[in-house]
């Protein structure tokens, strides 16, 4: 899959651009703040309809302006050719068109085009809580799995009126206990097959995270997860749902005084682990650095196996932590994978040294003040 074109207007500090991109490599130079990322961020949100820099909508907005709008052309092997639009206004919300017709749900447009970005900020998956790595891969799973992806609206959906029940409700216990069993049914499949499905994913995560550490980082370290649920997890949906409903029957007494959802896979973590050491409580900066980015690596490659078109590989300010060599080797990393790639940097780093910038598969641009100029190398 690939962006050939991308339009935006009144998105941060670019008034109107419009920008043709490389059908493999991209790179973006120019200094902090003149615009780089937002062009790889309004990418993302026609691929996710979303930020991966601002949890906001309205944060996004040109600050003397009242609405903006993002258009993109991609072309790929499921979908030969196809537009995605997505507009915000402070009054009307954000709308996502496909081909000119609006999408019922923002999230029907997960998984119509993949991307995986690595980010500076990418370091929380190893350093912060568990929460941040249930996000990782509720949102890696989702872009391959639409029923993945529908299963955690339900039981989000789910949890949250269940949640309501055990807060409002004012009565014999014994009643309560009745009104929630109906919520308990659906929480329980929903939550099953969540669990289920982390297990077989990560699973599979954990051949490419070993591969693919060891070529980034050149050392001879194990790579290892651990997914850590209620239950001894697996891929057998009916075990886990009878685990299940032993736990709330277990916890049901806490959850009437506490008022709230205790057991399911909201509550799930993933332990990262080198030899034999957990990374979150041992690891150095720059294992916790280097392992991040494996992480990111070990999901392009995984997407990239299990699916008919490749995607979409956006790296953000990710070079200035590197040092040469290691730039070096994932230059020639990245120079392998056969997908489009969108590179920002504000630092000078040598890419004409490891990629030829011909104009056609490989382009340079220069931004400055929200202006894009392509530059010949």
């Amino acid at each position: 899959m690939r962006n050939t074109h991308t339009e935006l207007l009144n998105f941060r500090n670019h008034i109107e651009t419009k920008i043709d991109w490389a059908p493999h490599l991209n790179v973006i130079t120019g200094p902090n703040g003149s615009g780089k990322t937002s062009l790889i961020d309004a990418i993302h949100y026609l691929c996710m309809s979303r930020s991966f820099i601002s949890n906001s909508d309205m944060y996004v907005v040109n600050q003397d302006e009242s609405y903006f709008m993002i258009k993109g052309h991609f072309e790929g092997q499921i979908r030969s050719e196809f537009d995605v639009s997505c507009s915000y206004s402070r009054g009307d919300g954000k709308k996502i068109f496909v081909n000119d017709s609006p999408l019922d749900r923002l999230s029907d447009l997960i998984g119509m085009v993949p991307v995986v970005t690595l980010t500076p900020d990418d370091k929380k998956l190893t350093l912060e809580g568990p929460a941040e790595r249930r996000s990782f891969i509720d949102s890696f799973i989702s872009q391959i799995s639409p029923a993945y992806l529908r299963d955690l609206i339900e039981y989000r959906k789910v949890r949250k009126q269940r949640n309501a029940l055990l807060q409002e409700f004012r009565g014999p216990t014994s009643v309560l206990e009745a009104y929630l069993e109906p919520w308990n049914v659906q929480l329980v499949e929903a939550g099953s097959r969540i669990i289920a499905k982390r297990y077989e994913v990560l699973e599979k995560l954990k051949f490419y995270l070993e591969k693919d550490y060891a070529m980034i980082s050149g050392m001879d370290l194990t790579t290892n997860l651990e997914y850590q649920t209620f239950c001894e997890p697996s891929g057998n949906e009916k075990e886990i749902e009878q685990v299940y409903y032993e736990e709330l029957e277990k916890v049901q007494a806490k959850e009437i005084e506490r008022e709230i959802t205790t057991v399911g896979p909201h509550r799930d973590e993933v332990v990262f682990y080198l030899d034999d050491f957990e990374l979150r409580k041992y690891g150095s900066q720059g294992q916790h650095r280097l392992f991040a980015l494996s992480l990111k690596m070990a999901q392009l490659h995984y997407y990239s196996d299990e699916l008919d078109d490749l995607p979409i590989l956006m790296l953000d300010d990710v070079f200035g932590d590197l040092d040469l060599h290691k730039t070096e080797i994932l230059l020639e990393a990245l120079q392998q994978h056969k997908g489009q790639i969108f590179i920002t940097s504000a630092n000078p780093v040598p890419f004409e040294d490891y990629v030829e910038f011909d104009g056609s598969d490989n382009r340079f641009y220069r931004v400055e003040k929200g202006h894009v100029t392509e530059i010949e190398k």
